[in-house]
């Protein structure tokens, strides 16, 4: 028998009341889609000739720009005729340049959907508008990994009770997914989802349920609920673990998708909030600032062909399973095995599937975290660049709508175009090098009246950088002038003035980052392109404070790198050198900017410096979020999972009733780490030998073992009496 039949307890004053875990299984099938085989489906006829015209605004924008750009930076090499190692660094800036070029027509484009937004939008989302009654049912379920459950659950009670705020409750169930493999947070986790379940007393629509094989990460931590309980709920709303929504916005998205069935998904925009730490205030200003525009722009021209970021976006499950179930991928890791970067892939499968998956920017109400520093960011960003890497063999899959297959060419250009850059960097140093030392040839093999040398033309190499500054650094400055426009918006940025100050702020530090993450990112793409899987880490949020020690393992070949780069371009011209100081610093510096933008102290958190309007003023959802995971970690537990579960007698018997199949081994259960801790357990001479001789999979293997964890209560007991004796 399965987890459905598990019950968690509670004792009270009269008879004890019986709360299921899990409600009864309502199965879905979901199959596995090939890559090799399908067509796509037709969505319903739209205004799509106003698209069509806006994609060629955004793309055939970009391209113009290019090409401009492209014979301006010919005509700079071309002096005296292109050499080599000209023509590398001329093909290098096309791409490059077409790639800030993207990203600047798809900010005008945000810009025009900005100032001539229609209330209610092609969904019919009115934010001003009264809430729409529900008639589905929607599931809202938390993916977690490894993650402090005060966080977790906190975010989720503040979710709860702001739906339930709206009347509306009663369409939402509640899932807890859990995927963690530390034995000291399962049994936390255990503990605070019955303490929720005690606090808002809904244990009709609060479950939890968690796995003991993480197959497939979060892709398939979703999938087994699909396949599960995805046959009882019209939709599934999709949180992060440092997810947190208001009813408000819940209720409308889920009533837009009411409204408009052929939809299969609707992503919001989330916005980044409780950053402590200078570069997570940095990262929140920068997506409040341009992070609407940037999103207008996308869902002003994508249309029904929109993306999906994995995580505070409503999904219609039977679109999800019936076209997103995912193949695994021909070949060895990093390349083969299960889809790390899912979303894209499952928004493109449902898309092809012929249901359209929207964005809906602004549409408020969503939030979530970054990570708290630079080590974070790059720790991360491994994880993303192979996962968007694997994309490129997603990428041929027949059916695929081609703005879906453009969704995911720009994933892998994310990561690509970092060793671009860095390769185009080192051309043109060589490129200077070569017109340096290298004497110009009055013999060439071929015939010529004028001898060959390289050579490029100054002046219009300062005009060149100038616009390509500009491409890339306007987008920012038309983000600013669209904030000034509102003055609810611009007052909680502390004001047009001090808004521009943390713009000059943003801007100069992530100038001095953006080598740092260059030769981070570079470094990941090479890692594994040489076939070096980056494993599953989970992610730290909070308090960004790094050691010197962990900083200097990270960024130390940043230095060393940024230190020969500089002593080579002074080597060659004081110009050349002064041409690359900003790379030169950022990277000579990297080890002090990251200990300095990981530090709370220097967060700017008393002054109106990098301000943002859920800042100034809370949203009531944040403000309790945070109040609930204050107390929560205030409260005294032990943190060792026997311990707690000996010393809480109640949660002892949740866990047991919670445990899949009761805790029994099926025929074919071979998991080593299950058969290693029962050895270990039965070998030890007391609870404390056997707490030390298991490893952590080890230990949460035994705790999801019934006779392995009587074992362990056995010792424990045993230590007691003779404690007493």
């Amino acid at each position: 028998m399965d987890g459905v039949a598990a019950s968690a307890h509670r004792e009270e004053a009269g008879p004890r009341v019986v709360l299921p875990a899990l409600p009864d299984e309502a199965p879905l099938a979901m199959p596995v889609q090939s890559l090799a085989r399908g067509g796509r489906v037709a969505l319903p006829p739209g205004p799509r000739a106003v698209l069509l015209a806006r994609r060629g605004f955004v793309i055939g924008g970009a391209g113009l720009l290019t090409l401009f750009a492209a014979y301006q930076m010919y005509l700079v090499l071309n002096v005296g005729g292109l050499t080599v190692l000209e023509g590398i660094t001329l093909g290098l800036f096309v791409i490059l340049f077409a790639w800030i070029g993207f990203s600047f027509t798809n900010a005008l484009g945000g810009a025009l959907a900005m100032l001539r937004h229609r209330r209610g939008g092609e969904l019919g989302i009115d934010p001003a508008a009264p809430l729409p009654p529900l008639s589905t049912r929607t599931a809202i379920l938390m993916p977690t990994y490894n993650e402090a459950p005060a966080r977790v659950f906190a975010g989720l009670q503040a979710t709860y009770e702001s739906l339930a705020g709206t009347g509306a409750i009663a369409a939402f169930d509640f899932f807890i997914l859990s995927d963690t493999t530390d034995a000291d947070f399962w049994v936390a986790e255990e503990a605070e989802f019955l303490a929720l379940r005690a606090r808002l007393g809904g244990g009709a629509r609060l479950f939890y349920r968690r796995r003991a094989r993480n197959t497939d990460r979060k892709a398939g931590n979703i999938a087994d609920w699909v396949t599960r309980f995805g046959g009882a709920y019209d939709n599934m709303l999709v949180l992060d673990a440092d997810s947190v929504m208001t009813g408000d916005c819940i209720v409308r998205i889920a009533g837009a998708m009411e409204l408009n069935p052929h939809v299969g998904l609707i992503q919001t925009l989330p916005m980044i909030v409780g950053g402590r730490t200078l570069f997570a205030r940095m990262q929140q200003f920068a997506g409040r600032l341009y992070g609407p525009l940037l999103a207008q722009g996308l869902a002003w021209w994508h249309g029904p062909d929109s993306n999906y970021w994995g995580h505070n976006a409503i999904i219609r499950t039977r679109a999800f399973a019936g076209c997103a179930g995912l193949p695994h991928l021909k070949g060895r890791k990093p390349f083969g095995g299960h889809i790390l970067s899912h979303d894209f892939v499952e928004a493109a499968l449902i898309r092809r599937g012929g249901w359209a998956v929207h964005m809906v920017p602004w549409l408020e109400g969503s939030y979530e975290e970054g990570p708290p520093s630079l080590t974070d960011l790059a720790v991360r960003d491994r994880r993303w660049c192979q996962g968007n890497l694997q994309h490129a063999a997603v990428l041929p899959g027949r059916g695929l709508h081609p703005v879906s297959r453009l969704h995911l060419l720009t994933g892998i250009g994310s990561y690509i175009t970092a060793p671009l850059w860095l390769i185009m960097l080192l051309a043109g140093l060589l490129t200077a090098l070569q017109a340096r030392f290298v004497p110009p040839d009055y013999f060439p093999s071929e015939f010529s009246l004028f001898p060959s040398w390289p050579a490029q033309d100054p002046v219009r190499a300062a005009w060149v950088f100038v616009g390509t500054m500009a491409v890339l650094l306007l987008p920012k400055l038309i983000g600013y002038a669209l904030m000034l426009r509102d003055r609810t918006t611009r007052q909680g940025f502390g004001g047009g003035a001090h808004a521009f100050a943390s713009l000059l702020t943003e801007t100069l530090i992530a100038g001095l980052a953006a080598p740092i993450m260059m030769l981070a990112q570079s470094a990941s793409v090479a890692s594994i392109l040489a076939g070096r899987d980056g494993g599953w880490q989970p992610q730290r949020r909070g308090d960004g404070s790094v050691g010197l020690r962990e900083t200097m393992r990270h960024f130390a070949p940043h230095t060393l790198f940024g230190l020969v780069l500089g002593g080579a371009a002074l080597a060659i011209s004081l110009p050349l050198f002064l041409w690359m100081t900003p790379v030169v610093v950022g990277l000579v510096l990297a080890i002090p900017l990251v200990l300095w933008t990981s530090s709370v102290r220097a967060g700017f958190t008393g002054s109106r410096l990098l301000t943002t309007p859920e800042q100034a003023s809370p949203p009531a959802v944040l403000v309790r979020a945070n109040v609930l995971a204050a107390e929560i970690a205030a409260r005294p537990a032990a943190d060792e999972a026997v311990a707690r579960l000996i010393g809480d007698p109640e949660l002892l018997a949740a866990h047991r009733a919670m445990l899949p199949d009761f805790g029994r081994r099926l025929p074919g259960d071979h998991a080593p780490e299950r058969l290693v801790a029962r050895a270990k357990v039965d070998d030890a001479p007391d609870l404390k030998a056997a707490l030390r001789l298991m490893s952590s999979r080890e230990k949460a293997a035994a705790l999801g073992d019934a006779e392995v964890l009587e074992s362990l209560l056995e010792l424990a007991a045993r230590d007691g009496a003779g404690a007493r004796d």
